[in-house]
């Protein structure tokens, strides 16, 4: 589904290595946290994946499709149709309510119809707010908006998920719902996910902890 092969990135004047030799590997169901000191490059691996930018070398695939053979366009679409958001700022639109919010993928793809309208309810429900779907994001908590964001992130069924840092802005209690809310809905939509923390706690609810340093991807121990 994801295959990462040997990217490098670099950055600055002169040039510098933020991290090269990264490889992953991921099929339908895996998912993955990918931790490491801050600074080291993990939202950049992350942009690199999402087809925000480029890397020096290797290269970045999703179901087959290399994402260095595409225009922005065409990268801007597969983003939309195959891809999952998790950002730790929200993001939540304010001017639309919540079921609005959560719909967002499904009107940029034109899929606005009956069976959209019961699977953002499904996924309003599985997070705890089928019953804020006409509520605006101001009349949310922080961890409310950060459930719906979640669900934004899986509406359309995206065959991969990212999430970077996605419980940095919450209490324990509400970062553990969340948690278990990502792994649950990657594992039943068959999706991949790569979780990006700092957090141990949030870690250990992958499936495998892989630490980002300069020489690449290293798998390590729970």
């Amino acid at each position: 589904m994801l295959e990462i092969r040997d990217i490098a990135k670099t950055f600055g004047a002169p040039r510098r290595s933020l991290f090269e030799h990264v490889s992953l590997s991921l099929g339908p169901g895996d998912y993955v946290a990918i931790v490491g000191e801050s600074g080291v490059g993990k939202s950049t691996l992350l942009n690199l994946i999402a087809g925000l930018d480029t890397p020096d070398s290797g290269s970045i695939a999703l179901d087959g499709i290399e994402l260095q053979a595409l225009d922005d366009r065409e990268r801007t679409l597969l983003r939309r149709r195959r891809m999952g958001f998790v950002f730790q700022a929200f993001h939540l639109l304010p001017h639309l309510r919540v079921g609005a919010n959560a719909a967002l993928p499904l009107a940029l793809n034109q899929r606005l119809d009956r069976d959209a309208d019961e699977r953002v309810q499904q996924l309003l429900a599985a997070v705890g707010l089928a019953d804020r779907a006409s509520s605006w994001p101001r009349e949310l908590s922080g961890g409310e908006m950060q459930r719906v964001a979640l669900a934004r992130a899986l509406v359309h069924r995206p065959a991969l998920v990212l999430a970077d840092e996605p419980t940095g802005n919450l209490d324990p209690d509400t970062a553990a719902s969340v948690l278990e809310l990502l792994r649950t809905q990657i594992k039943r939509d068959r999706a991949a996910g790569i979780l990006v923390t700092h957090s141990a706690a949030a870690a250990v609810t992958a499936d495998r902890i892989y630490e980002l340093t300069r020489s690449g991807l290293h798998a390590t121990s729970r």
